[in-house]
């Protein structure tokens, strides 16, 4: 193939490498804009594995780059005058100049020609697409490619909102890589460095847009600018000067990083490759380890005898999927380093615990496998802060509200059953809810009871308005009670405009066939077409439906319910009022947040004045409706949980979604730990959260880091309703307690359980 290649940086290198060990006829010229010697980073990070990962692909680069390495094992954080290291991360740092050296020199050696100081234009651009049978696009974030091509890429560029610099050091960072975190006159500025040879160290110097305006680093020359960096991280540098390569940009050279991402990779004869096609943030230092393997999967493609089209869908359709997995981690530490004030009051440890998690790649016992002694201490910590001393799991530490003590943090989420019948919960309710309370579960919450037959959302929903409902719920909470140390919570709830509609398994949110109630909601807006059009309420509809909330919660207080949570999200009748998707209201109920809250904060606190003072009340909030600017964001979220905590909530249930059937949720693992993190954090309120989380590995994660206090889990539950018996197995905690009838089972499972971990 002959086949040129826009950019010589290290993804355009190594594919041009890399096409040539597979089949040394290829005519391959790369084209680079800068001189051969010029770049304008400083260190590049990679791990071991990604290294290990190059030796298959070309042993020879792979050791022209392993013999230039700096290594280092620790990760140390520097906040203030606190310090703490943990160790095992095994990162490799080398010049960003010399790997392009290196990169060069065995490129020419496989009979690469490199054309530098080449100055590609949009003419040019097209005249190498028409002359080769393939173009490389590796011209970086801001490709020029991928900007005459547009229309067929469909790129999205989110220019994110810290500002930072690139700058070098010569002194020595080579003991671990560190991050700082500096308290200044105008607030936090922090530096990420590392040594990446025997002379150099990377120094980004890194701050919010309030820090970076009220410095004026916007006004300042480059060398103003460092000079002012210098002075901040004075004692960290000794007598080390800071250093720019960037002489050739005007002003300062900070700048904001660009999160690029592209509908599509490739068409016709051209692919994007690296940063022309997706962006890791710095700091997770995967942007040249992601754009080197994406080289490699498109050389493996383009020999596998296939058309160009199909290698190039393939290519797409397989590594596209690895390069989300990544950036969706560089998105979550951007996003922790742009909130980073919400943490840096936490504790060291547990600030340090967030900082290595920040990601969601790094998990609580990939953690203990690289340092252990560390980790051991964090969940010490963990332990003491909770007034105990033991040494089991975060998840295994008791948690109390107001006078409710739970042995552990894990939740049985609601869910439900749509099994009862005329409101009424039955015998598949008390063997569902039995069984998981056995389970090991600290709480077990209901699915929501209704508090009206009109407040039902299918006909299989059960209820919590009527005398037998009640005696039920109470045989329940005494059988619970006696027989395990769970404490249960009621739900309490009314569908509004999500009701009278089909079970589950019939057709979700699809209307009734026959029978039909009517509906009430904030306003008169329909679900979906086909569904039946809601009373707007007025003020004889809040009064009435005020006292139901009420009636239900004396009826859980009377059933013997630990906890109570009122259901003000998911679309709900309360949550209509919450969200402006679902309330258009002009009248003292519509508008505001203030006024949109006004009454869910009336039947709130009407039900805290009715339940028992010692027992705890929550509030299950949708903190995102997903709906872009015309819904709740997060941001709304934490004004509304801010009401709540006001009024009395003892706790948060952070949640998301379910308003409106034009929702575009963004889903992915622990997907809603952020909006928990975020109201948890800013009001300093106890949370509880849900979301795809199914391992003990997420829920010791989000405990440790601080960004929930409670751990829901519905699926895990509804698979396995001895979850929490099973996760303590699994980790060799032989603490956890089970029913004494099952005690011959957990003796079997510690056995086999350990045996499997001796083989292992």
């Amino acid at each position: 193939m002959k086949i040129a290649v826009l950019g010589g940086g290290p993804s355009g290198l190594y594919f041009a490498i890399s096409m040539k060990l597979r089949d040394a006829d290829h005519d391959i010229t790369v084209y680079e804009r800068n001189k051969f010697d010029d770049t304008f980073g400083w260190g590049v990070v990679l791990s071991d594995e990604t290294i290990s990962n190059f030796g298959e692909n070309d042993l020879i680069s792979e050791k022209m780059i392993r013999d230039n390495f700096a290594y280092w094992d620790d990760v140390k954080t520097v906040r203030g005058e606190e310090t703490m290291t943990s160790g095992g991360h095994g990162f490799c740092g080398i010049g960003r100049k010399r790997l392009l050296l290196l990169l060069q020199e065995r490129a020419r050696d496989l009979g690469v020609k490199i054309e530098f100081e080449a100055d590609i234009d949009d003419a040019r651009i097209q005249e190498l697409k028409d002359t080769n049978d393939l173009l490389v696009a590796s011209d970086g974030l801001n490709s020029r490619t991928r900007s005459l091509y547009t229309e067929q890429f469909k790129p999205e560029i989110d220019l994110r909102r810290n500002h930072f610099v690139w700058l070098g050091t010569r002194q020595k960072f080579d003991d671990a890589f560190t991050f700082i975190f500096e308290k200044t006159e105008h607030g936090w500025i922090w530096a990420h460095a590392y040594q990446f040879d025997e002379e150099h160290a990377t120094f980004i110097v890194e701050c919010g847009p309030e820090v970076y305006e009220r410095f004026g680093f916007d006004t300042l020359s480059q060398q103003d600018s460092i000079a002012l960096c210098e002075r901040i991280f004075a004692k960290h540098l000794g007598s080390h000067a800071l250093m720019t390569n960037a002489n050739h940009v005007r002003g300062s050279a900070w700048i904001r990083f660009p999160r690029v991402t592209c509908e599509n990779w490739y068409f016709d004869n051209v692919v994007l490759l690296g940063d022309a096609s997706a962006t890791a943030h710095f700091s997770i230092g995967s942007g040249s380890k992601l754009g080197m393997e994406s080289a490699i999967a498109l050389a493996d493609q383009l020999h596998q005898n296939k058309p160009l089209p199909e290698a190039l869908t393939t290519y797409q359709e397989e590594r596209k999927l690895e390069v989300i997995r990544v950036t969706s981690a560089a998105r979550n530490s951007t996003q922790w380093f742009e909130e980073v004030e919400r943490y840096l009051g936490l504790g060291m440890m547990q600030f340090n615990y967030s900082l290595l998690t920040r990601s969601q790649r790094i998990s609580h016992e990939n953690l203990r496998l690289r340092d252990p002694e560390w980790l051991a201490s964090a969940e010490a910590w963990f332990q003491s802060s909770s007034g105990s001393n033991s040494t089991r799991r975060p998840m295994f530490v008791p948690y109390k509200l107001r006078d409710m003590e739970l042995a552990n943090r894990i939740v049985v989420s609601p869910m439900a059953q749509y099994k009862a019948k005329d409101g009424m919960p039955n015998n598949w309710h008390l063997t569902h809810y039995g069984e998981r309370a056995k389970g090991g579960a600290g709480l077990v919450f209901t699915e929501m009871l209704c508090v009206s037959a009109q407040g039902r959302i299918t006909p299989g929903c059960p209820g919590i308005y009527t005398s037998e409902q009640t005696a039920f719920w109470a045989d329940l909470n005494e059988f619970v009670h006696e027989e395990t140390p769970a404490k249960t919570c009621a739900q309490i709830g009314h569908a509004g405009r999500k009701g009278s509609t089909r079970r589950g398994w019939d057709g979700i949110d699809q209307p009734l066939e026959e029978g039909n109630w009517p509906l009430i909601s904030a306003s008169a807006i329909v679900l979906q077409d086909g569904n039946q059009m809601p009373k707007a309420m007025d003020r004889a509809d809040m009064d009435l439906v005020r006292e139901q909330f009420v009636a239900s919660a004396k009826a859980a207080d009377k059933a013997g319910f630990d906890m109570i949570e009122m259901h003000a999200a998911h679309g709900y009748l309360l949550a209509s009022f919450i969200s402006p998707v679902t309330n258009t209201r002009d009248d003292e109920y519509g508008g505001t947040v203030d006024n949109r809250m006004r009454f869910p904060l009336e039947v709130f606190n009407a039900m805290r004045s009715a339940w028992p003072e010692e027992k705890p009340m929550t509030v299950r909030i949708s903190a995102h409706d997903w709906m872009g600017e015309a819904g709740v964001n997060p941001e709304d979220a934490v004004e509304i949980a801010r009401l709540f905590k006001d009024a009395g909530a003892d706790a948060i249930n952070v949640s998301s979604g379910q308003t409106s059937k034009e929702e575009k949720p963004t889903y992915g693992r622990m997907f809603q730990v952020p909006f928990s993190d975020q109201v948890r954090n800013d009001l300093d309120v106890p949370t509880l959260v849900a979301g795809n989380i199914y391992e003990a590995d997420h829920v010791n994660s989000i405990l440790m880091a601080g960004r929930a206090d409670l751990v829901l889990l519905a699926r895990p539950h509804l698979a396995n309703p001895y979850w929490t018996l099973h996760a303590a197995v699994e980790l060799g905690d032989t603490e956890q307690q089970w029913p004494a009838p099952y005690e011959g089972g957990r003796r079997q499972a510690d056995v086999l359980a350990e045996r499997a971990r001796e083989m292992a």
